[in-house]
């Protein structure tokens, strides 16, 4: 009986084969690379950069203009008011839409009343919420006529705190 050489597999190491994992660490990072698409930030940033005229005056903002939203009990629109002005019952979003749009104007770009002014939303607090949306819809802007593109009205939308159901 032939006894094996015992010593002479123990003396040798088990080696690791490092080229191909080198290898196939490069290639990652070649693919990984290659793929790589820099996106653009989503949004729209609104950042003014101060002006270089130090002795200009800034006017004080208008006031906040208040849209109060009335709830029925089972959460449906009641009533709307603009001011102190009452909104039309049997359409009040698009009375809403025509009062701004005729406040607002045409006059858009730095300077305009549209950049500055403010809405605040007081809703009641069981209003459904498709009826502020439909408010934030009618203030915020619409689409031309001609199809183009949207036309911004109202930038600046705040809600009033709201309050705990009587």
């Amino acid at each position: 009986m032939q006894v094996r050489n015992v010593r002479r597999h123990v003396d040798e190491k088990a080696r690791l084969q490092m080229t191909a994992m080198i290898d196939i660490v490069f290639l990652l990072l070649v693919f990984f690379i290659m793929t790589f698409q820099i996106v653009s930030p989503e949004g729209d940033f609104n950042v003014r950069m101060p002006t270089g005229e130090s002795q200009r005056v800034i006017s004080d903002p208008p006031p906040p203009i208040k849209v109060r939203l009335v709830a029925n009990a089972d959460g449906s629109l009641r009533g709307a008011e603009m001011g102190a002005r009452t909104l039309s019952r049997k359409n009040p979003m698009d009375d809403l839409h025509v009062q701004i749009r005729e406040l607002v104007g045409d006059d858009m770009g730095p300077g305009s009343i549209a950049e500055s002014i403010e809405v605040e939303l007081d809703c009641d607090y069981n209003l459904d919420f498709e009826y502020v949306i439909a408010a934030i819809t009618a203030v915020s802007g619409y689409v031309a006529d001609d199809g183009t593109g949207v036309i911004k009205l109202v930038e600046n939308i705040k809600f009033s705190p709201p309050k705990t159901p009587k």
